[in-house]
């Protein structure tokens, strides 16, 4: 089994795989403030709470866009599985071709859903992911990655409307009967959905246009994809689990390589 982990602005995302089925998966939020002891227990909580044994994984692989939480998190799993985590980033194979001028700023996690959208689904393909920001990543029938749109997120811009609008309500995210709202916190909510449902239509518009591929498929990940990508026409499918997806492909290119991927005994721990 292989543990995979997704650390990102607001979320960390888990999850375990037997070979290629998806035992279970969780999401807690991203602490910066966490000792590598108190990540440690909350992993083993989790994999107990499931009844998976920590002593059968054999591998954890990471993509992270925090680097603040990075040294706990790597101390907790030498800590507590007895292994190093391959890390994605720069000397890791991922059968993705990085064609952009600063390859390094590249978010680990836009890799990673782009290394499984093209393995699973093929290129050319559009990766929508509805994070902290809405990020939109091309690749070609060849698994080259071509760039990114980014906007801020949902969660983001309904936070800003509460904090920078005195007489707007914090509201929760639901998609409302009508387009025009008859109240405050139906037109935030209209607003909200309807608005960003627009906004990917018309970029993944443009892209496909930019692109000049025919049959580009849309596939959309992310805590909201569900709620946005059911008022788009243009997304094709909607995979909340391409992030561990991609993690887990990507310990598949590795295995052999560079990374002792195999449990370390105590002594040499």
């Amino acid at each position: 089994m292989i543990f995979v982990i997704d650390v990102g602005n607001t979320n960390v995302i888990m999850g375990v795989y037997d070979g290629k089925r998806l035992l279970a998966n969780w999401r807690m939020s991203t602490d910066k403030d966490k000792t590598y002891d108190e990540l440690g227990f909350s992993m083993l909580g989790l994999l107990h709470h499931q009844n998976i044994d920590e002593n059968q994984i054999k591998a954890v692989v990471i993509s992270s866009v925090v680097p603040p939480i990075m040294n706990s998190l790597e101390n907790a799993i030498q800590k507590y599985f007895n292994i190093t985590p391959i890390i994605v980033g720069p000397g890791v194979k991922t059968g993705i071709n990085v064609r952009v001028e600063t390859p390094r700023e590249l978010g680990a996690d836009i890799i990673v859903n782009s290394v499984a959208a093209y393995e699973v689904y093929k290129g050319p393909v559009i990766v929508v992911d509805f994070g902290t920001a809405t990020t939109f990543s091309a690749i070609n029938s060849i698994g080259d990655y071509l760039g990114a749109v980014i906007c801020p997120g949902v969660k983001v811009a309904t936070e800003s409307l509460f904090e920078k609008t005195a007489k707007l309500p914090r509201i929760d995210l639901y998609k409302p009967d009508r387009v025009i709202g008859r109240n405050t916190v139906a037109s935030m909510q209209s607003g909200i959905i309807y608005g960003y449902a627009g906004q990917v239509e018309h970029i993944v518009a443009l892209m496909k246009e930019e692109m000049g591929e025919k049959n580009i498929k849309v596939v959309a990940t992310g805590g909201l994809s569900r709620l946005i990508s059911s008022e788009c026409k243009c997304i094709d499918k909607v995979n909340g689990n391409l992030t561990l997806e991609g993690l887990r492909i990507v310990y598949e290119k590795n295995i052999g390589g560079t990374y002792d991927n195999t449990r370390r005994s105590p002594e040499n721990a």
